[in-house]
């Protein structure tokens, strides 16, 4: 390679691409003041214990305190951390990025005493607390979801055990990261043009995506070769990881790990179940998809390793980041002028970091801290997938925006279950424009398989591990033991049962729920589809132009976590306790997936 195509050393980048963290800490000796002025407050913060209760004023003191330690840690943290994935080989950056990590547990550890202390407030006390002081109004939702939590709060000495056992409890996930990322190696493929590459995490989806099925192939089969040579040692962690999940559920009163993971934000069940039950009511949809790719591909037998090749050429176009900005405002013009001048502010405002640089983390995502606006990395390359990651990340972002702008600091963040709903809407709405605009019918093609692809892997895919863990918890909840054998039984039987019969479900993928790190993080994986079907709901309503929608969707966009997310995403008109919007979502699949099969067979 010669040095022109090298990428650049992160201080040869030009600023304009770069985020301005400056936004955030003018200089690094500002952070570590605010890190010593935070270790201060910290120790400071420990007087409080035992006197909480006092009065009404001693209560909002506390309060408002454990708020600026939260809030000056975030911002320390974000910070640090951004600065590291500039360039991951800087090891000033590391090291600030580990010391403030050390910061988040000290946080952790030093306000754990706060909820036990606030449930011993009688109700009638915080009724005439609340008479006496003005100021503790902002607290009411706080001190209701802590109440209404009181079941599964134990008492000071024993949330300090919880805390401090809280580490133990991460070693199986620790464990499974170190070797999936540091100590497991796959060998080589030879790609398209005969020339050995390492296979690698990053690479394996590339190769799956191949033209050439040989190349698909040995990809497939040499990863899961490789895990399954440690399946049993891969078993025991997976198990030790549902057993510890199980223990906190067990201990915080909870009747099961699933109960306990998804009264975080106080989701029923119910939406657990109905999500699985909808995907099934629909999986003919999917197999009328494998139909289709198999004969797209014109393959005898369609194997796993198949799933992931273009049914559709790509154009080959790229875009200058320019021309990226340009067709995301097009297509997210529906959202309304003042949007739109949200998205110029962050274009143009210090908010993305564009250009990949020697070092810099890999991947997308958008993240900050109250206070500031948000931040967006990207390692953009002028693909259309990577136009579709700046519409993404961008959602994130002004959603973050919106939030921030209208909620107080303790209530600005919003849960994990509405995280994904703006950046999937702004995708659909987005994938809409352009196939409005699409000059052939090659383009239109690959742009619905694009979006189809984005179904199976979000909606199907993801409410099949939502299954997969409810099936393993379940065993483990009622004493039962999770073996090799078992995992990997369940497992390639619900690939049976998604894909259909016109798949060959191939052995080796048996071995797959060795490799996702979701299952780690427990039960977290179904709000992804149904983040993805509330999105698409929202969009198609956009789209058809529902009245007061769009002033609708920046009322849920502002809503932070000032109502339950349930609460939330019906001032929209999607209710996820219903089965409704996962099955509109199947039938927006199934009329993509009738204007390919019309352009196939053209």
């Amino acid at each position: 390679m010669s040095e022109s195509r090298k990428n650049p050393r992160r201080e040869e980048m030009d600023a304009k691409d770069c985020w301005r963290m400056e936004d955030l800490y003018p200089s690094d000796q500002a952070w570590e003041e605010d890190a010593k002025e935070f270790q201060r407050q910290l120790k400071d913060f420990a007087a409080y214990q035992g006197k909480m209760g006092q009065s009404p004023g001693m209560l909002l003191e506390t309060l408002q305190a454990q708020d600026a330690l939260s809030l000056k840690v975030e911002r320390l943290y974000v910070y640090a951390s951004q600065k590291s994935h500039q360039d991951m080989g800087n090891a000033s950056y590391q090291d600030m990025a580990d010391r403030a990590q050390i910061l988040m547990v000290q946080a952790g550890d030093g306000t754990s005493f706060v909820e036990p202390g606030l449930l011993e407030i009688t109700e009638a006390d915080w009724a005439r607390y609340l008479r006496e002081e003005p100021g503790l109004a902002l607290y009411k939702r706080y001190m209701e979801q802590k109440q209404r939590k009181k079941a599964h709060i134990l008492s000071k000495e024993m949330e300090a055990v919880l805390a401090k056992a809280a580490e133990l409890g991460q070693s199986p996930q620790n464990i499974f990261m170190m070797f999936n990322n540091a100590d497991i190696r796959f060998g080589t493929v030879r790609d398209a043009d005969g020339i050995e590459q390492e296979l690698t995490q990053g690479r394996y989806v590339q190769f799956l995506e191949s033209q050439d099925r040989r190349v698909r192939r040995e990809a497939f089969e040499r990863l899961y070769a490789s895990y399954d040579k440690f399946r049993n040692t891969l078993s025991a962690a997976f198990s030790a990881n549902v057993k510890q999940e199980l223990f906190f559920a067990r201990m915080r009163n909870y009747g099961s790990s699933r109960e306990a993971a998804l009264d975080a934000a106080d989701i029923p069940l119910a939406v657990y179940d109905r999500l699985i039950e909808a995907v099934h009511d629909h999986l003919p949809a999917m197999y009328r998809y494998v139909c289709l790719r198999k004969k797209i591909l014109d393959v005898e037998e369609l194997h796993m390793y198949d799933l992931y090749a273009p049914l559709a050429k790509n154009p080959g176009r790229t875009y200058t980041f320019e021309q990226a900005k340009e067709i995301v405002k097009e297509g997210l013009a529906p959202l309304g002028e003042d949007y739109i001048g949200l998205l110029d502010e962050g274009f143009a405002g210090g908010w993305i970091d564009v250009y990949e640089n020697q070092g810099k983390r890999s991947g997308a995502y958008s993240w900050g801290a109250y206070g500031t606006h948000p931040y967006v990395l990207l390692n953009y390359n002028g693909t259309l997938n990577h136009v579709f990651t700046l519409a993404h990340e961008m959602g994130h972002a002004l959603h973050s925006y919106y939030s921030d702008e209208a909620q107080p600091y303790i209530y600005a963040g919003y849960k994990i279950f509405v995280a994904e709903v703006a950046s999937t809407c702004n995708e659909a709405l987005l994938i809409h424009h352009l196939l409005s605009k699409a000059a052939d019918r090659d383009e239109k093609a690959y742009l619905i398989n694009y979006f189809l692809d984005q179904f199976k892997g979000t909606l199907f895919r993801q409410t099949m591990f939502a299954e997969f863990e409810r099936t393993v918890h379940e065993i483990v909840q009622e004493g039962g033991s999770l073996t090799a054998e078992s995992l990997c039984r369940i497992y390639y039987g619900l690939n049976e049962q998604y894909y259909g019969p016109d798949v060959q479900v191939d052995r080796a993928i048996e071995m797959e729920w060795a490799r996702i790190p979701h299952f780690y993080n427990a039960f977290y994986v179904y709000q992804y589809a149904t983040g993805f079907s509330a999105a698409i709901a929202i969009s198609s309503k956009i789209l058809a132009g529902e009245p007061r929608i769009v002033e609708k969707y920046k009322r849920f966009l502002s809503g932070g976590s000032s109502m339950d997310c349930i609460d939330l995403l019906k001032i929209c008109g999607v209710d996820m306790t219903a089965k409704e919007p996962v099955e509109n979502a199947l039938r927006v699949f199934e009329g993509y997936l009738e204007q390919l099969e019309r352009l196939k067979e053209m």
